[in-house]
């Protein structure tokens, strides 16, 4: 290659894959087996290294804790430990109301999860505790085997117990199986699986969860008293108790909860518009919430409004499934996008080993699914955490909260918390707004989140999950069984090939067609790429053609077609022109004195459909696999693999680069003469 200015000139031999590979002799590579990788561990096995990293790997802190700068990382964290303690105080108790809980245990899931996650996971910035979403899952969970009216579930276990330690109970058993099921895929190494959800179905599920938490809290909000619902369409018999009941509602409730939301509104309005300029953001959940305790404290609101108070603090599955992939795809998302933006590296299995264990923890003592908050972890982030020194110190935090200072927040109204909860759904309901950003880009992607969020909305937020994983998956597969094709045409003066209909100035030469194909080619999709490719249907002009050549043969024996000067037809009569065997066999000139131009004016009662083209490139340099093994390996072994290689589909008519067949086709036919091999080519694939 010689350069010249922004110019490059290469001089080389046109190759074809023969030719490259007599040139240029390829490695080849053992692959390696599930066996050998079983022995190459055993044998690594006592290695001490091995050892170390082993241990490094499942307790991350050992790699960072020594390299931990005192003098500039404490002060951040101390501050931005003392920040995010306060907020996760108040989304504890607030998020154990979406789980159907005493608000007091949603403290011990501000505590426990965080403590062992400190020790096991791999972000320096994510806070761990309760989640909206996660903490509504797991109420679906209490209130249909603890329902507010009527018996609960017959379940071993529940003797003896109130309705509050039932509902504890199951949230912790939940809890419990969600963190196995997290560690099992730790384990088994399959962190991969949270790439399965889009960040499409993502936010179309969050959306669909923030509506249910949403009307979730309307009851606190407005003061009402009403069972929960859970189930497939449960947030429309909400709405239908909210509305039936909703002239009994507590003024005093209503009053401080739109107080409550607009102050936070208008004063979380500021801290984003003023970020820069202020050292911490205002903490205004946490300002509001000592003077809703003053106040309802002051004017005994629990007797004179009968308003509903947090009460008396507590001292010292099927549906778990979905809450893990759900608690780990979340926590997962906002690991990842903080490890970019202060260059570190997080391990999706340990992230998922360190919930599980987290999880099973926690719910040892009490506390329900922990995941992370988006909101808390910002302010963990903003306030100059720099490690997870800042997840243990607003640990503290909230142990203080739950063994001394708890009952300062006994009078503090439940609509607070309802308010609080509601303000912080901000960023999930405005994910509204990608909707049209996705219709005008993206309609597949469209359609994903308006089923996610639909099935979520009516069906429960387990099966609109599976619903919607459901509809991603099938996306895929249309896009990859309808892909897009292309007619790709040279760029003219250079040797790039883009698609046809989109540049003006480009070089086609008559009869040459060069067809992409974007995808893998397998089972589903086989038909659809043999229509597109030539239009017509390869089989059938071939049976033409050899039902054409019998009956040019019979009129040649009949006398009934003279040509002179030519060697004499065969005599062989056993061929009867009615018999349908053979005609999917190639092309066979035998018996016929001239090369028959098909395009040409045949005799009469002979009707072959023309076939306007004499060179077919296929561009496979986006097919990754074919058939249906799904196995990535190299285009050329497959077809070896699968037997399509014959006397006449040699391994010559491939070619390391589009432009190599290109001036090859011009080589060989500078005329744009007829290549009956190629329209074999074309056959031979119509039978893959």
């Amino acid at each position: 290659m010689q350069p010249s200015g922004r110019h490059y000139v290469v001089v080389r031999p046109l190759f074809s894959e023969d030719s490259f590979a007599e040139q240029h002799e390829r490695i080849n590579r053992t692959r390696k087996t599930l066996r050998k990788l079983c022995l190459y561990c055993l044998h690594c096995s006592c290695d001490t290294n091995r050892a170390k990293n082993a241990a490094r790997s499942l307790l991350p802190i050992i790699g960072w804790i020594k390299n931990y700068n005192i003098k500039e990382w404490l002060l951040g964290d101390i501050v931005s430990g003392i920040s995010t303690g306060l907020v996760a105080v108040l989304q504890g108790l607030a998020f154990s109301l979406l789980a159907s809980l005493p608000p007091g245990y949603g403290l011990y899931t501000a505590f426990f999860p965080a403590i062992i996650y400190f020790f096991l996971g791999t972000s320096r910035h994510l806070s761990v505790g309760a989640f909206p979403i996660l903490s509504l899952m797991v109420g679906a969970v209490v209130t249909r085997l603890v329902p507010d009216g009527g018996p609960p579930a017959n379940i071993t276990g529940f003797e003896g117990l109130s309705m509050e330690q039932q509902r504890v109970l199951v949230a912790s058993s939940v809890t419990f199986v969600m963190g196995a099921f997290q560690l099992i895929m730790g384990m088994l190494q399959v962190g991969f699986i949270v790439m399965y959800l889009s960040e499409t179905l993502v936010s179309g599920f969050t959306t669909a969860a923030a509506v249910h938490i949403l009307v979730s809290q309307l009851r606190f909000v407005l003061g009402l008293d009403f069972p929960g619902v859970n189930g497939p369409l449960a947030i429309v018999y909400t709405l239908e108790n909210v509305f039936s009941d909703i002239t009994n509602t507590n003024v005093a409730d209503l009053v401080t909860s739109i107080v409550i939301m607009a102050l936070v509104l208008i004063v979380k309005e500021i801290n984003d518009r003023f970020k820069s300029k202020l050292p911490v953001p205002i903490p205004i959940e946490v300002i509001v919430t000592v003077i809703a305790c003053g106040v309802s404290y002051a004017f005994n609101f629990e007797k004179r409004f009968n308003v509903v108070v947090v009460g008396e603090m507590v001292d010292g599955a099927v549906e778990a499934f979905p809450m893990a992939i759900v608690g780990f795809a979340v926590a997962f998302s906002v690991a990842k996008v903080y490890s970019v933006k202060h260059d570190y590296t997080i391990d999706g299995n340990q992230e998922l080993l360190a919930f599980g264990v987290s999880n099973m923890f926690g719910a040892s003592f009490r506390s329900f699914a922990a995941s992370t908050a988006l909101s808390r972890t910002a302010i963990q982030e903003s306030t100059g955490g720099k490690t997870q020194i800042a997840g243990v110190l607003s640990a503290m935090m909230v142990l203080i909260v739950i063994v001394a200072v708890g009952f300062l927040l006994e009078p503090l109204p439940r609509s607070v918390l309802g308010a609080l909860v509601i303000v912080n759904l901000k960023g999930m309901l405005m994910q509204f707004r990608e909707l049209p950003f996705l219709w005008k880009n993206d309609r597949t992607d469209f359609v994903t989140w308006v089923v996610t969020f639909v099935a979520s909305l009516f069906l429960g937020l387990d099966l609109g999950l599976a619903v919607g994983l459901g509809a991603e998956l099938f996306t895929v597969v249309c896009r990859t069984q309808f892909p897009r094709c292309s007619l790709l045409a040279n760029i003219t003066g250079t040797d790039i090939y883009r698609d046809r209909k989109d540049y003006n100035s480009i070089y086609e030469p008559e009869g040459v067609k060069i067809f992409k194909i974007p995808s893998p080619i397998f089972f589903a999709n086989i038909d659809f790429f043999r229509d597109k490719l030539v239009g017509f249907s390869p089989l059938k002009v071939l049976k033409k053609r050899n039902k054409a050549l019998r009956k040019i043969r019979k009129m040649l024996r009949n006398g009934e077609l003279e040509i002179s000067d030519v060697r004499q037809p065969s005599t062989d009569t056993s061929e009867d022109n009615n018999s349908m065997e053979g005609l999917d066999q190639p092309i066979d000139f035998s018996g016929i004195p001239i090369q028959v131009n098909w395009n040409t004016e045949l005799p009469a009662n002979i009707s072959v459909p023309p076939v306007n083209i004499h060179s077919l490139v296929l561009d496979f340099s986006a097919v990754s696999f074919l058939d249906i093994s799904a196995l990535k390996v190299y285009i050329m072994e497959k077809l070896h693999q699968c037997s399509f290689f014959d006397d006449e589909i040699k391994t010559s008519i491939f070619y390391p680069t589009l432009h190599d067949a290109m001036l090859h086709i011009l080589e060989k036919h500078p005329d744009h003469g007829e290549l009956e091999k190629v329209f074999t080519v074309i056959c031979k694939l119509s039978r893959l």
